[in-house]
């Protein structure tokens, strides 16, 4: 609709002058106009703006865990999960790697987040923690319980997803009864719910003072290059099956 190149005096003294049904009837063609426009520009702000932003997302990989994944101390690129995407982009195997890591995080907490972390589907979970329980001296069937539940709740996401389940190790200072009922909670879990296991996800890396910060628990640069590695001999097998699955007969 084009717009009337009509003064404000002369709109005052036209509506003035101009019966009440007459004017009734300018309000809601005013009215009408106003509505189209702000509807066309409606339209024009939710329409899409290019293919790639309307295209299917990518396979997820989600990385549950502690500051170990969150990559504490360090810039984002250095956590293992960015190492991690990086070796799959490389590879052109298609997958986006999700870092759900976060600080100070247990077992419990990974029970309480997991569900909200898979409300997007989710080709493979890989489960970093259990070493803030071990560290808490929390009780090691407790850990054992959680990390059945995080497992059986990805299942319910998606019965196909494929798991991996970090291990961890407590120090000395833990005392060898707890440190081997802490250790075995993991290899137990593994076996019972047939996920993929890493026997010690900090394997080369715990106990290096070279590859670990100054506190000497949370992982260098360095450091997360080793644990992706350790992560990525047993991820890549998956990828790589996933992937051989996606091709036609």
């Amino acid at each position: 609709m084009s717009a009337l190149l009509i003064s404000p005096r002369n709109m005052s003294l036209i509506i003035r002058g101009m019966p009440l049904y007459r004017l009734a009837l300018l309000s809601v063609l005013v009215a009408l106009g106003c509505s189209s426009e702000e509807a066309k520009k409606s339209d024009s702000d939710t329409a899409p703006q290019s293919a790639a932003e309307s295209s299917p997302a990518r396979p997820r990989i989600v990385i549950i865990g502690n500051s170990i994944t969150a990559g504490y101390g360090l810039a984002p690129e250095h956590a293992f999960p960015a190492l991690l995407q990086k070796r799959i982009d490389s590879l052109g195997l298609g997958y986006d790697v999700v870092n759900a890591g976060l600080s100070g995080e247990t077992t419990s907490g990974g029970v309480r987040r997991v569900g909200w972390l898979l409300r997007q589907p989710a080709d493979v979970l890989v489960i970093e923690l259990g070493g803030n329980d071990g560290l808490r001296g929390i009780d090691p069937a407790l850990t054992k319980e959680n990390l059945h539940t995080i497992i059986s709740t990805a299942r319910e996401r998606n019965p196909d997803i494929r798991v991996i389940l970090g291990g961890m190790r407590m120090p000395m200072n833990m005392g060898e009864k707890y440190r081997d009922e802490f250790e075995r909670v993991f290899a137990e879990v593994a076996d019972a719910d047939r996920v993929v296991l890493i026997p010690h996800i900090l394997e080369g890396v715990g106990g290096v003072t070279a590859l670990n910060q100054p506190d000497g628990i949370h992982p260098t640069a360095e450091g997360q290059l080793v644990i992706a590695n350790n992560v990525w001999d047993y991820l890549e097998p998956i990828l790589r099956s996933l992937k051989s699955a996606e091709q036609p007969a």
